[in-house]
């Protein structure tokens, strides 16, 4: 599977400046914003990305062209976000979601 560092170094400008952005939402501390970009935690969740892309892929290709659209799914969903102002990474969000308690349901009796 491809690497979020690999992407920046083959990448073309418009695609290197995409993985800074997507770097930039990963700050090493949450609470100093110019702490500069973990990208450790940025390329667990880009990698996290790209698998939950091949989860919801259908399973009529071989695995590595799932893979490899996959991949190119995720670089072209960082190309789309990279300039939203407000944009958080999903898997931050994902996991900075509160649990949600199930819905009550009626009973019968």
């Amino acid at each position: 599977m491809i690497t979020l560092h690999a992407v920046h170094k083959l990448g073309s400008e418009a695609v290197k400046t995409a993985v800074l952005a997507f770097g930039a939402r990963h700050p090493l501390n949450n609470a100093v914003r110019d702490a500069g970009p973990d990208w450790d935690q940025a390329e667990q969740h880009f990698t996290l990305l790209i698998e939950t892309i091949i989860g919801a892929a259908p399973s009529q290709d071989s695995a590595a062209a799932t893979v490899r659209r996959a991949e190119n799914e995720a670089i072209h969903f960082l190309l789309s976000v990279r300039d939203l102002p407000n944009y958080r990474c999903p898997i931050c969000v994902r996991r900075q979601a509160p649990a949600v308690s199930p819905r009550p349901t009626l009973e019968t009796t």
